[in-house]
């Protein structure tokens, strides 16, 4: 059964009495989920014949000593006093278990009804249960003894209860194991296997003949060793008395007459967890709340400059329109000066006897008609030019007298900055500058210069 949860739950101090014939022992362990320590041990010699106060006050000063005097004990009856059967209980609900125990119980005990008591306890989540019963009388006589004694009792059980118990606190028990262990009843063979899920059995004769008996019982095979931690059965029982919820809980005790450990001793440290607790969420909670209040802060005195921010943000966005607006004119005003520059360039390139009649000029190509002695060689000296390139006549050579009509339109290119304007025939000269431009302030429609039938100056008539 895997521990899980209830591990961490295994955490106390408890008191065991291991009842023999003629003596008690006693055992103190605390446990915690790594490990049970045992604190302390004694041992009680002849109980029966030693009046009760004096060896109740032997008890009660060995407790004290080691600091647990609260402590209310898990007694186990002598083993052989007590019969332990298993019942298989399948499809059995626990709020129904008493019920379908009562109906088998006559059946468990050569005892009478009235002269026997009886508990029981599930094996975890399986159909097992495991019944104790005992003979009234002898139950009765430890249970006044130790009152008499002035020992509190939590419960009286037996030693395979406790067993079963013990190697489930800490640790995962095998699944098949068979061990041994020396208790003041006797040899006690205790196991557990798919086969039976809890063995116990007392034997006066030799532990291998023990052992062997108990494997054919459990149907072990040959390579299961005895299992060596097992402990004592007085450390059992305190094991068992020291955790809240342990494994196989079978108290033969009336509920009336059990003596619980009492609370007290819990409130100093409920105390000290709480208050641990509560720092520890103030440490946790400390550095949300600064940041949630500053945040609150940051937002009111983002709210008191919110209007001013908005305003600078529209006084952005008007800064950015006149910049457009500005940037705009400035490309008009650059594309008259451009255009100007490409009338002024093709004048002085094409040279005389050669004139225009048609100019045609947009914003990526411009288009050239006249007439020349030569026209073929004028695309060669147009691409030449910074403002133009990829030349080509739109329509064929035609012969006109003495020369040649020609339609040329050219791509627009931007000239190298600071270049000058190539002057292919006349020399510039002021009167060949062209008079300064305004800026236009509006975008001017795209230029159609048709300044011919009109000759160039210098052309021909």
């Amino acid at each position: 059964m895997a521990l899980g949860w209830k591990r961490y739950l295994s955490w106390g101090s408890g008191a065991g009495i291991e009842i023999g014939a003629d003596r008690l022992k006693v055992s103190i362990v605390k446990v915690r989920p790594s490990a049970i320590t045992e604190v302390g041990s004694l041992e009680v010699e002849n109980f029966h014949e030693r009046p009760a106060a004096e060896w109740g006050l032997q008890y009660s000063e060995f407790l004290r000593k080691h600091g647990v005097a609260h402590l209310a004990a898990v007694a186990l009856l002598p083993r052989r006093d007590v019969i332990v059967r298993l019942v298989n209980l399948p499809g059995v609900e626990e709020k129904d278990l008493a019920s379908a125990v009562g109906y088998q119980l006559d059946t468990l005990h050569p005892y009478s009804d009235e002269d026997a008591v009886a508990a029981w306890g599930r094996l975890g989540e399986t159909p097992e249960v495991v019944v104790g019963v005992a003979r009234k009388q002898v139950f009765d006589s430890y249970s006044s003894l130790f009152a008499e004694a002035g020992v509190k009792i939590s419960s009286f059980t037996f030693s395979p209860a406790v067993f079963y118990t013990s190697l489930r606190l800490v640790n995962e028990a095998p699944k098949e194991f068979l061990a041994v262990s020396e208790t003041l009843s006797g040899l006690e063979v205790y196991g557990e296997s798919q086969a039976k899920p809890l063995y116990s059995s007392i034997w006066d004769s030799p532990a291998e003949r023990a052992v062997s008996a108990a494997a054919a019982d459990l149907r072990l095979n040959g390579e299961v060793e005895p299992y060596t931690a097992l402990p004592t059965a007085s450390f059992a029982a305190a094991a068992t008395g020291a955790v809240p919820f342990p494994a196989l809980s079978v108290n033969l005790l009336p509920e009336s007459l059990r003596r619980n450990t009492s609370i007290v001793r819990y409130i100093p440290s409920g105390i000290l967890a709480a208050s641990l607790a509560a720092l520890l969420a103030g440490i946790w909670l400390h550095e949300p709340y600064d940041t949630g209040k500053y945040t609150k802060e940051l937002q009111a005195e983002i709210g008191k400059v919110d209007k001013r921010a908005a305003a600078i943000g529209k006084m952005d966005q008007e800064i950015e329109s006149v910049r457009e607006r500005t940037a705009l004119l400035d490309e008009f005003r650059r594309r008259t000066k451009s255009d100007l520059d490409l009338l002024l360039n093709v004048t002085n390139t094409i040279a005389q006897p050669a004139y225009l009649n048609y100019y045609e000029v947009n914003r990526d190509t411009a288009t050239l008609g006249g007439e020349a002695e030569q026209a073929a060689p004028l695309l060669r000296v147009l691409d030449a030019s910074p403002y133009l390139k990829n030349s080509e006549f739109q329509m064929g050579i035609m012969r006109m007298g003495v020369g040649e009509s020609f339609r040329i339109r050219s791509q627009r290119r931007t000239p190298v900055a600071g270049q000058a304007p190539v002057v292919a025939a006349a020399p510039a000269t002021p009167q060949n500058t062209p008079p300064a431009v305004p800026a236009p302030v509006a975008a001017p429609p795209p230029v159609n210069y048709n300044l011919f039938p009109m000759a160039v100056p210098g052309a021909k008539r």
